[in-house]
């Protein structure tokens, strides 16, 4: 996996895509890693740690900490859907489908799009990879709940 660039964002989502990876006790915890921000569509990355491993004999990233990668980078696109109107959101349905696992010792990019925004409901696909987006670790059809609140 190639050295991340420089995080890009469009407009005023620097501070609450920022807020996503380093005030969010389990975001900070795992390393998520924020890349960019879109429209309606997030990435972030988890660089391996020996911590992270699932197995010790294949030093491969435990899929609890895709899944969590995953979670977090659908949230990140739909706060870019929501332009930073504040809210906030619960996962009512996020359907994984792991199609291998992630490289020995290889961290993992998340990359989210929001494609349908209602008032109360954010629909979102993902895809997680370790080099080549082309061949993903794991698929998401996500929705989740949004509960709008005051800044």
């Amino acid at each position: 996996m190639s050295e991340p660039s420089e995080p890009r964002f469009p407009g005023g989502l620097p501070q609450v895509a920022q807020h996503m990876t380093t005030s969010v006790p389990q975001a900070a915890a795992l390393g998520l890693k924020l890349v960019a921000v879109g429209e309606a569509s997030g990435t972030m990355e988890v660089p391996w740690r020996e911590d992270l491993v699932g197995d010790p004999d294949t030093g491969v990233i435990a899929g609890g900490v895709v899944t969590s990668l995953l979670d977090h980078t659908c949230g990140l696109a739909i706060s870019a859907a929501a332009k930073g109107q504040m809210f906030g959101t619960a996962t009512l349905d996020l359907r994984i489908d792991y199609m291998r696992p992630a490289a020995p010792r290889a961290g993992v990019t998340a990359e989210a799009h929001c494609y349908k925004l209602t008032r109360s409901v954010a629909f979102v696909r993902a895809q997680a990879w370790d080099a080549d987006p082309a061949d993903p670790i794991a698929t998401v059809q996500a929705a989740f709940m949004m509960s709008p609140r005051s800044a």
